[in-house]
């Protein structure tokens, strides 16, 4: 924001037909160049060096903000906008730098207004001046007038992105969203539009004058020392900012309980009766009645060596149908529409997923990263979203529910994040997913899945089917409704999979007795849950529009990939409303507290 009217006296155009139509000091040239004396050089135009530094050091802030952000933006979605700027967008872990950009921009608009009312400055954006729009004026205070309102639109924008950036850092989402992002649109609009304002008023040398510092003219009444005085008010609104974020941060304590609940998905057992609740507002996921949005209802308990968890979260639906398979004159086809390219959002079950990591970092602990290729030395994502991984060999514990696979059978899967794991050849070709420093722990889960890809297929064909109904008729009697919409919600006790008791090997000779339109679950459980995978125990109960989850774990497993259950960790929470990856998530953790 620079003065662009500083040195000049105000120029009105004279009426029509005026006996004089020149420009002030006009006569004094016409005498200069009638006795030959040349024109004296114009010296270049400064600016004083508070107003460049405080310039450049926002404008570093508000492009990181925004580059950050429209990352950000291009997951989402249906996102096409922020998708066109892909190849020059940062990659990786972005959460972080978009979180202190934003703080340092909010900071140095505080500084900004305190240095130019303490440096007599504010007749730069005075909105006297866009009086001259309706008098016969120069182009050059036309320009000056139209730069003013333009600061008015830029202050108004980032307030806006302000306020909605604090309501998203709580855990608000859905309109808010919207809002945010078209505010970031309108900040990026004025960067181009006021680069082009200041190049019409002055040319090339209004630019550079933003790299000619001067010493700051003195005015009546100043302040002393006003650069010194408004860094100082903003490193005030940095500190009061990162200590409002600390202070207001929810601790999940654990209480002591003498017996375990019995986990059916109902928080009537006396374990929960003396367990504190904690809420949290997670955002930004998919579906979720269009709203991306569910608040997560957290208890704890400690029973000896053992920790209970008991998870309540909002989904209008209740969805079991991961990938059912239908059979069509041209054969078999795995109902879907992303599953190629691992983004699954219609035809999937609903999932919920906790971490626990020993750091309150931003990005759920710093393990997620963000771009179509954030490990630049490993295979791309094959959605191009971002993988998730740690970088500095820190181990995250992450238990996942999944509906179909085992969820509504009492079993949680294990997983964790950590450091990036090697690509097979498979995953090096791109032909299989690679999860970067995402994984089962080890063991074995009892899930696998009932179809296989034809080659080069991408599931827009038929596939393979590896076993079949035993008896077609009971096992759609065991789906219950078959009601195919997304949106539907699947009846209580429905069985979206098949047991192997249930199926028999695939021959086409079964395959013929089975009709035209029959629909067949995706998934298949087969044998047990062994190992370091099978250390979670739940029980799950959708009712009303909630889902409620309860789980088991010793205390201290013992596994090399779990973290024991200690004071200080920090818990994130997501929830997928039948959807592979896009899960809600929430900026700032839940402490884990014991009494």
């Amino acid at each position: 924001m620079t003065d662009q009217v500083t040195d000049h006296t105000l120029e009105l155009t004279p009426p029509p037909n005026s006996p004089d139509r020149t420009t002030p000091g006009s006569r004094h040239s016409s005498s200069r160049r009638a006795s030959g004396s040349p024109e004296a050089p114009k010296a270049p135009v400064r600016s004083d060096l508070g107003t460049i530094l405080l310039h450049w050091t926002l404008v570093i802030a508000i492009v990181t903000s925004l580059v950050t952000g429209l990352r950000l933006s291009s997951d989402a979605e249906g996102s096409w906008f922020a998708k066109l700027f892909e190849p020059i967008l940062p990659q990786g872990e972005i959460w972080t730098w978009h979180y202190v950009s934003a703080v340092f921009v909010l900071a140095l608009i505080f500084a900004y207004a305190a240095y130019m009312s303490a440096a007599r400055l504010k007749r730069r954006i005075s909105s006297k001046k866009i009086v001259v729009l309706s008098l016969p004026a120069s182009n050059k205070l036309r320009i000056a007038a139209i730069n003013v309102i333009a600061y008015w639109i830029l202050f108004a924008a980032i307030v806006v992105l302000s306020v909605t950036g604090v309501l998203l850092f709580l855990g608000h989402g859905g309109l808010w969203v919207t809002v945010h992002y078209v505010s970031a649109l309108t900040v990026l609009t004025y960067i181009v539009a006021h680069v082009g304002l200041h190049y019409f008023y002055g040319g090339v040398a209004q630019l550079l004058r933003l790299f000619r510092p001067q010493s700051l003219r003195q005015f009546p009444g100043m302040s002393r020392y006003p650069l010194l005085k408004s860094a100082a008010l903003g490193g005030v609104v940095i500190a009061g900012a990162v200590a409002l974020d600390f202070g207001t941060r929810s601790d999940l304590f654990v209480s002591q309980a003498s017996v375990l609940p019995k986990l059916d998905g109902v928080l009537d057992d006396a374990t929960w009766q003396g367990a504190r609740p904690v809420f949290v507002r997670t955002h930004q996921g998919s579906n979720l009645n269009g709203t991306g949005e569910s608040t997560v209802e957290v208890r704890a308990a400690q029973v000896g060596d053992q920790i209970a968890f008991a998870f309540r979260w909002e989904d209008g639906n209740r969805s079991l149908k991961r990938h059912p398979i239908i059979k069509t004159e041209e054969g078999w086809r795995m109902l879907n529409n992303r599953a190629d390219i691992s983004d699954e959002t219609a035809y999937y079950e609903d999932k919920f997923s906790v971490a626990f990591s020993r750091t309150d970092a931003f990005g759920g602990g710093d393990s997620t990263h963000m771009g179509p290729r954030p490990l630049g030395d490993k295979p791309a994502a094959l959605h191009g979203r971002g993988l998730h991984y740690t970088t500095d060999g820190s181990l995250m514990d992450v238990w996942q529910w999944k509906a179909a696979r085992g969820g509504m059978l009492g079993k949680v899967d294990d997983m964790w994040f950590g450091t990036p794991l090697e690509p097979d050849e498979a995953q090096a070709a791109g032909k299989k997913r690679y999860s970067a420093g995402y994984a089962a722990d080890e063991g074995k889960s009892f899930y696998v899945y009932n179809y296989k890809k034809q080659p080069g297929s991408d599931y827009e064909g038929t596939v393979n089917v590896l076993r079949l109904p035993a008896d077609h008729v009971r096992t759609a009697a065991l789906m219950g409704n078959l009601d195919m919409s997304v949106k539907a919600t699947d009846d209580a006790g429905s069985q979206w999979w098949m047991f192997d008791a249930e199926s028999v090997p695939y021959s086409a000779e079964k395959d013929a007795d089975i009709p035209v339109g029959t629909v067949i679950p995706g998934v298949l459980i087969t044998g047990e849950y062994l190992g370091s995978r099978a250390d979670l125990n739940g029980g799950a109960k959708w009712q009303d529009g909630y889902w409620t989850l309860e789980v088991i774990r010793d205390m201290d497993t013992g596994n090399h990939q779990d973290l024991p259950m200690e004071d200080g960790l920090y818990v994130w929470l997501s929830v997928f409303d039948h959807n592979q990856t896009r899960h809600t998530r929430h900026s700032r953790p839940v402490r884990l507290t014991f009494n």
